[in-house]
This record gives structure tokens, C-alpha cells and sequence, in this order.
């Protein structure tokens, strides 16, 4: 079986890391001077590892699901925990949070954009400043944190020390979003998955493998557009 992957080079990078996305397409981080047959040869060398995480890759590809519907008496994922929605006929057209969302009423577009737009926010709110602190902490060169709306990732790092954290993470518990962080920042210090950063991310998160483990099995969950 042939193996298909994409490659971006960077001038900043000096170590080549090879991942397999959510969507199970092989992306290979190069340095510049690296060349195709270099590259290659890497790649076919990992043949067996990049065949076993293909084989386990998430089985929740695509469009994200729908979810749940928002009307009075569902309920809705924050941090972690499920809280009951209720809809309200007030006017003004945010959505209030106080152990229950209080959103306004609209036609079905307009109150999952509310939703929506409620979630950013709150990931904005939430997850960067532990980005900050966590970055520091760890004596990293952090150049900026942002939030995106990524349908592959949960979170990414740059060559330029830029790292990105997909919004949907605030629906997941804190300690597996400070996972995701510690993990991006991680690769900030070593590009690789190796023992060395494995070792980063566990003495940073000692419930690290439990948070994986979460995120493995909930992941769908936070996919869903509610």
C-alpha cells in the first residue's frame, strides 16, 4: 500500500515531524533543505506506525454532526458538564449563562449562530489566558495564541511559535483542555513525539493519559455543531 502524504517545509523548522490528521490525510513538517528523497525515506521508515494510526483514526470525518437541538429543556455541553437550555422572548439577542443558557428565541439558524457565537467567545474568554500562563510556566517562546474554527484539529503549532486551539474545546473539562495546551506548547520545545515530549506534557499534566483517553472517546461529541 502506497503512502500519500503532503509536505510544507518552513526555514525555521530543523527537525522533520510527520503527523496523521483527523480527516487521515499524512502531513510532514520539513525543514526547508530537506530534500523529496530525504523526506521520503523518513516516511517509509515510519511505514508501520503511520499504517497502525491510520487503521485507529477517528471515524468522525466530514461535515459535523447537528447535534442536538436547541429548545427548552435540552441540554448543552460547557467545561465539561451538560447544562438545561431554556428559551427566552427577551430582546436583546445573547446568550446568557448563569448553571443554565438562557438563549433567545429565532428561527433554527439564527439560535445555533447565537450559540455559536457564544462559544467563541467564551473560548476566548477562557482558554487563552491559561495559554499565557501555561506558556510561561513552561519557559516557552510563545509569539501568539489563537482561537480558529479547525474541522481537523484540536490544536496546532507553527514555525513560528504561533499555536492555534479550536474552539469546540470549551465544551470539554478543564484539565483535558489544558492537555491540548500543554501538548501544542509542548512541541515548542521538542517537534516530535518523542519519549522527551512525552515527558514534557506528563509532568506538566499528570492526568495526561486519562485526558487522551477522554478526548479519544468524547471527541464526536464536541464535533457536534451544539
Amino acid at each position: 500500500m502506497n503512502l500519500t502524504y503532503t509536505t510544507v517545509r518552513s526555514a525555521k523548522r530543523k527537525k522533520l515531524t510527520i503527523t496523521v490528521e483527523r480527516d487521515s490525510s499524512i502531513l510532514v513538517l520539513a525543514p526547508e533543505s530537506a530534500t523529496d528523497e530525504a523526506i521520503d525515506r523518513v516516511v517509509q521508515s515510519k511505514r508501520q506506525w503511520l499504517f497502525e494510526k491510520l487503521q485507529n483514526a477517528p471515524k468522525y470525518q466530514g461535515t459535523h454532526a447537528p447535534g442536538k437541538e436547541v429548545v427548552s429543556g435540552e441540554s448543552a455541553l460547557y467545561l465539561g458538564r451538560e447544562y438545561r437550555i431554556t428559551l427566552t422572548d427577551a430582546p436583546d439577542a445573547r446568550v446568557v449563562f448563569d448553571r443554565a443558557f438562557v438563549i433567545p428565541k429565532g428561527d433554527r439558524l439564527q439560535t445555533r449562530q447565537a450559540f455559536r457565537d457564544w462559544y467563541q467567545a467564551q473560548a476566548q474568554e477562557v482558554i487563552l489566558p491559561r495559554v499565557q500562563r501555561l506558556s510561561l510556566e513552561l519557559g516557552v517562546d510563545l509569539a501568539e495564541a489563537v482561537i480558529v474554527d479547525d474541522r481537523l484539529r484540536w490544536g496546532s503549532c507553527t514555525a513560528k511559535n504561533n499555536v492555534r486551539l479550536n474552539w469546540r474545546l470549551i465544551k470539554a473539562p478543564m484539565s483535558v483542555i489544558d492537555y491540548v495546551i500543554v501538548h501544542e506548547l509542548a512541541h515548542l520545545i521538542e517537534g516530535n513525539h518523542t519519549p522527551a515530549f512525552w515527558n514534557i506534557v506528563r509532568a506538566k499534566v499528570p492526568g495526561a493519559e486519562k485526558s487522551k483517553a477522554w478526548l479519544k472517546e468524547h471527541g464526536q461529541i464536541l464535533e457536534e455543531e451544539i
